[in-house]
């Protein structure tokens, strides 16, 4: 089935300020998303009362997107790998390598236009392996529309994303991390959302990457978690999605994610990849009942 992505075709400005807030009152609570320059757009802060989610460091550990794809057919992890933030050269500067086209904050939702930076720069390297790309910025194009409220849930954020992708490589493998919450190291507790049984189940800590059943990170008196259900692909091409959950105990940073892979034998044409998630919060048993509701919701089967 074809997603449906609400999105405003047209944000561009001069040298737009990647500085805007979206506020609302959640389960009582007052909530805010924040955006910053220095990420290109991307959510830096995320704020339910005094709960911050999102643990924002570098240019990697935001609320945001990104690409991994093939490169003349050869596919390694972060070699070709445009993403919203910014690069890692950006490290813990204040500019992003990512270049944000425009920004808009209207009628309660967060709309942004961002052409991706690759994650690594030109000559640099990931486990060894050079980059592919000779080029900062990519011709990579990520929009995305966010507001408070899903499918009729307060405690999920109705967050759609689009990936452009440019004509001037040919791909037969396109990996999406269409959407990933790096959040801090006190979110220790990984859980999977059953949709069969309605409930959460714990993931085993000492195993790490990705699992079929939705997932959420909780702290481990449950007052706080936030996790991430895909509600919609852009059609049956694509492989169902994996959901990630990770922990770094040197850099003190846990990470969830949805992962979506297309594969083909042929060329990928160029074009938009719009999907569409849900990204519950609250505390524990919020985010369960959220689930609950929203997974009646998926056009992914």
């Amino acid at each position: 089935m074809k997603a449906a992505l609400l999105l405003l075709p047209g944000l561009l400005c001069a040298a737009p300020s990647g500085d805007a807030e979206l506020r609302a009152t959640v389960l009582g609570r007052p909530t805010v998303l924040r955006t910053t320059s220095r990420t290109a757009g991307a959510i830096d802060s995320f704020r339910w009362g005094v709960e911050e989610f999102i643990d924002t460091h570098d240019h990697g550990r935001q609320l945001q997107s990104a690409v991994n794809a093939d490169f003349e057919g050869r596919f390694f992890v972060e070699t070709y790998n445009p993403t919203e933030a910014g690069s890692v050269a950006d490290a813990l500067g204040p500019r992003s390598s990512s270049v944000l086209e425009g920004i808009q904050v209207k009628d309660g939702a967060l709309s942004t236009r961002t052409r991706m930076a690759y994650w690594l720069p030109p000559g640099g390297s990931s486990h060894g392996r050079p980059a592919f790309n000779r080029e900062v910025v990519s011709g990579h194009v990520l929009r995305k529309n966010v507001k408070f409220g899903c499918e009729g849930v307060e405690n999920a954020l109705d967050y759609a994303v689009a990936f452009s992708v440019p004509p001037d490589h040919e791909h037969r493998y396109l990996q999406f991390e269409v959407l990933t919450g790096y959040m801090p190291s006190r979110f220790s507790v990984p859980l999977s959302f059953d949709a069969a049984r309605g409930d959460f189940t714990p993931r085993d800590t000492s195993k790490q990457g990705e699992l079929s059943d939705p997932v959420a990170l909780s702290t481990p008196d449950g007052k706080s978690a936030m996790g991430v259900l895909l509600l919609s692909i852009p059609s049956s091409a694509y492989a169902k999605p994996g959901y990630g959950s990770f922990f770094f105990a040197q850099d003190e940073v846990a990470k969830w994610n949805v992962v979506v892979r297309l594969r083909s034998e042929r060329p990928i044409p160029s074009g938009e990849h719009p999907f569409r998630c849900a990204v519950v919060f609250g505390s524990r048993e919020d985010c369960l009942a959220a689930f609950r509701v929203l997974s009646a919701r998926q056009v992914i089967r």
